[in-house]
């Protein structure tokens, strides 16, 4: 949710550094993508550029260089795979979300069959300050690899959740204990995502690690979107698995055959494990699953799920087994009607 306040906070920001870098690919054409929830920021957006237009930061003749850079707000309509940089093309262009197969990449051939650039919120948000100050200054914080700061979204089992800008390089554990004040009172940081649900889960040996690229890579996950999710003591490690790919499986397109049934079939035997239904054979397959979903799909979606739940799998296989043992003794759940009447059908977005 880092995005969504940067841009409620400072949306003539993110226009400045849209319309630089424009400017430096020779771009005309500026689209900002907004999912669909964010209706809020679309207005403020919209908003801005109406000012920058005014003041002639946008439109013919951009700050009396003679370029042109028009921009557009554009209102998505809440799919998840739009996040992923071919299918929030098609999107752009009136067509469903769905990934294309690359190459050609977008900077070849991208938006209307023109060379795209595509970058996130922060990173366009940058831009103007190493313009202003300099690439050199921009490296004198950070790590030799990992350059810069980074705004973190901490999440979860955390006292002060939030948006927190950071040196790059910072212990992780600075991060969850010293500005988001680690979980409640009495309790124990059990399992954390350190790049978002999509990140191989680490677990509390892991918390003085760097926050950085290098440093999470080389301890098996990544840095991803900066947002931290915290699970402390009372979370059950294989519910939130399951939690994990239900979302994963609600947002895939179904396009590709590995993604469509590999989170299917995921959700499918972790609702086995929670329910006591599995056998320990079953986690074997559940982590075969994994590893034929991962680097198999159109895009990284898929991969999204299953590096996660097999990071949990693998590091927590003894909670699974106790999970499977403790449900088998306490005998089936209850049907909740009202969930199954209310969950998704289909394979989602």
């Amino acid at each position: 949710f880092k995005d969504r306040e940067l841009m409620m906070k400072n949306p003539h920001q993110l226009i400045e550094g849209c319309a630089i870098a424009a400017l430096a690919v020779g771009a005309a054409y500026v689209f900002i993508f907004i999912r669909g929830e964010y209706w809020e920021i679309a207005d403020v957006l919209d908003r801005a550029a109406a000012e920058a237009y005014e003041a002639g930061h946008l439109g013919a003749n951009i700050a009396g260089t003679g370029k042109r850079v028009e921009l557009v707000v554009h209102r998505g309509a809440g799919a998840y795979i739009c996040g992923e940089e071919t299918a929030l093309l098609d999107a752009l262009e009136g067509k469903r979300g769905n990934p294309r197969l690359k190459p050609p990449f977008p900077a070849i051939q991208g938006l209307y069959g023109g060379p795209t650039l595509i970058n996130n919120v922060e990173t366009l948000m940058n831009v103007p300050h190493v313009v202003n100050n300099g690439a050199d200054w921009f490296k004198e914080f950070g790590t030799e690899q990992s350059t810069g700061t980074k705004v973190v979204s901490v999440s979860g089992c955390v006292q002060r959740p939030g948006n927190y800008e950071i040196e790059l390089g910072m212990s992780s554990r600075d991060i969850i204990f010293g500005l988001a004040g680690g979980p409640p009172e009495g309790r124990e940081v059990k399992a954390w995502y350190p790049g978002g649900s999509s990140a191989p889960v680490l677990g509390a040996e892991e918390l003085d690690l760097p926050y950085s690229f290098e440093a999470l890579a080389e301890a098996g996950s990544m840095l991803g979107s900066g947002a931290i999710i915290v699970a402390d003591d009372t979370v059950s490690i294989p519910e939130m698995a399951l939690r994990t790919a239900r979302f994963y499986q609600h947002e895939s397109c179904g396009k590709c055959t590995p993604c469509r049934e590999g989170t299917n079939w995921t959700v499918k035997m972790l609702e086995r494990v929670v329910r006591g239904e599995a056998t320990p054979m079953d986690l074997d397959i559940i982590a075969s699953v994994q590893e034929n979903i991962i680097g198999h799909c159109l895009c990284v979606l898929g991969d999204a799920m299953a590096m996660p739940v097999a990071s949990m799998v693998r590091r927590w296989r003894g909670e699974f087994e106790e999970t499977i043992a403790r449900a088998r003794e306490s005998g089936p759940a209850p049907l909740d009607v009202e969930a199954a009447r209310s969950a998704p059908v289909g394979v989602g977005a």
